[in-house]
């Protein structure tokens, strides 16, 4: 099965429906590794040296064995050992195609192969080549395993009549957020690669397609690209950000700071149930998505569901809560417009009249740490509030020891504040963030608590939600961007501004 370029997205859908049946997985390289989230759980994985006699034996007792393989198997990868040893032992095998290097790595990079002139020619410089006769390719020539070669093949096709001025491209770490593109030309390749770094693998791209990249380029310009970003939050609520931030070309690490626990005397949470059901409250207010996920599995304890808030109001502080209550069937009735907060939700609250009214009593189902802002602002307004503790927060485990040398020594582009208590437990079990990492916050307070821990806020979000809080980093990254260009620098990470940093020119 070809495992594709690198961007395990870029799977077949077909290589996403064998690895859910398959048996045994074997991995072409370590970076195959992403793709087992396609597989079933239990499912073997092996190695991609182990014995082919083995392999060969658990399909021919009827094991459905997935052997991944770089790109397309059928481009500069040798397959035909292990289709011969399943024909000897005649076992019936498939060969799955996979996106190639050649074109999803140009196309990543901004380089249209066949565009200008409809020729487009692969070769592999790990096998004997005649460098004058690609010399006269009029189109664009990739080659393959070529970088610790680049600049002998770049003199060999110069001395095949190959225009010294004709536009190279090498690019590696293709299609993931580690891709790496010099633009050059076949006369200045020996300058430009000096300092580059490049390891296979790589692709070389000679043609003027090359010169297109820089209309096209869409991967390498994306405004968090190749970001390190630090998402301190719980595993649950980090999901939904993180495939945002990717969006933007960042790298999240979500950094569990705080465990939800169930509350220490669950009595309280029984009753605010029983209640619930029978008629004590008016309305019940979610402050939290956790809140709602305490409910709910309250109510699945007891064999409930969503039908119990018939006739009950529903408010929400929040798009995220509100997202959790209609996950378990219930359409809030009340959500901010404005400032998605507890101040926001006091503001829209209606008063309790007793003409319209029946009951007076809200039930408020939150975590242990809540501030009284929502109760007070209720209560002013001539309700009644059951403050009943949901969930507990606590801090969560140390992250490993590489994270928090990473966060303290700059090795974060960014770290994402979306509370002021993940700024609190963060810097409690990891440490300061380095002065050179990105502070962005979700709003005020998490920012003044950010500045009594010594931290420069350099983003915060236009409105209190997660989602726009990316948008703030990426928009912040952009801008950066555009002023190194501006000032004819090259871009570059913030992480690369510290001290010792690797240097290179993208």
């Amino acid at each position: 099965m070809g495992a594709g370029p690198g961007d395990p997205n870029l799977l077949t859908l077909r290589g996403a429906e064998l690895l859910g049946k398959a048996d045994v997985v074997v991995l072409g390289e370590e970076a195959h590794r992403a793709l087992l989230r396609h597989a079933r759980e239990g499912v073997q994985v092996v190695e991609a040296d182990d014995a082919l006699t083995g392999l060969v034996k658990r399909a021919k007792d009827g094991g459905l064995v997935v052997r991944l393989c770089p790109g397309d198997p059928m481009l500069f990868s040798s397959i035909t050992e292990e289709a011969a040893a399943c024909a000897a032992a005649e076992v019936d095998f498939e060969v799955v195609p996979g996106v190639p290097p050649a074109t999803a790595v140009l196309t990543y990079a901004g380089i249209p192969p066949a565009t200008a002139v409809p020729e487009f020619r692969v070769v592999d410089a790990a096998q004997e080549q005649d460098w004058s006769s690609h010399a006269a390719c009029p189109g664009t020539l990739v080659i393959y395993n070529g970088i610790g070669e680049a600049v002998s093949i770049g003199k060999a096709l110069i001395a095949g009549g190959k225009p010294d001025t004709t536009p190279v491209a090498v690019s590696s770490g293709g299609t993931t957020t580690e891709q790496y593109t010099v633009v050059s030309s076949l006369g200045r390749l020996q300058a430009d690669l000096k300092h580059a770094g490049f390891t296979e693998p790589a692709l070389i791209v000679v043609g003027e397609a090359v010169g297109l990249r820089e209309k096209l380029s869409w991967f390498e310009t994306k405004p968090l690209f190749g970001w390190r970003v630090l998402v301190p939050r719980t595993k649950e609520q980090s999901r939904s950000l993180s495939e945002q931030l990717v969006s933007y070309g960042a790298v999240p690490e979500e950094v569990p700071t705080i465990s939800v626990e169930p509350p220490r005397t669950p009595q309280q949470m029984d009753r605010a149930i029983k209640g619930l059901v029978t008629g004590r409250y008016e309305w019940v207010a979610f402050t939290s998505a956790n809140a709602v996920k305490a409910v709910r599995e309250k109510f699945e304890e007891y064999g409930l569901d969503a039908r119990a808030f018939a006739g009950l109001k529903v408010a929400a502080v929040g798009e995220a809560t509100s997202r959790a209550l209609v996950e378990f069937g219930v359409k809030p009735d009340l959500l901010p417009s404005g400032e998605q907060s507890s101040e926001g939700l006091v503001a829209e609250w209606p008063p309790y009249d007793s003409m319209l009214d029946p009951i007076n009593r809200v039930l408020l189902p939150r975590a242990d740490i809540s501030t009284d802002t929502l109760v007070a602002g209720l209560t002013e307004l001539g309700w009644e509030c059951d403050d009943v503790t949901a969930y507990r927060t606590v801090r969560a485990a140390p992250p490993p020891a590489p994270i928090r040398e990473a966060i303290k020594g700059g090795g974060f582009d960014a770290v994402l504040f979306t509370s002021s208590s993940t700024v609190r437990n963060l810097v409690g079990i990891a440490g300061k963030p380095h002065n050179v990492t990105v502070i962005a916050v979700i709003g005020p307070q998490t920012a003044k608590t950010a500045e009594e821990f010594g931290l420069r806020v350099d983003v915060m979000a236009d409105k209190p939600s997660a989602s726009a809080l990316a948008a703030a980093v990426a928009e912040y990254g952009a801008k950066q961007r555009q002023a190194a260009l501006a000032a004819g620098d090259t871009p570059r990470r913030p992480s690369q501004n510290r001290r010792g940093a690797r240097r290179r020119a993208r």
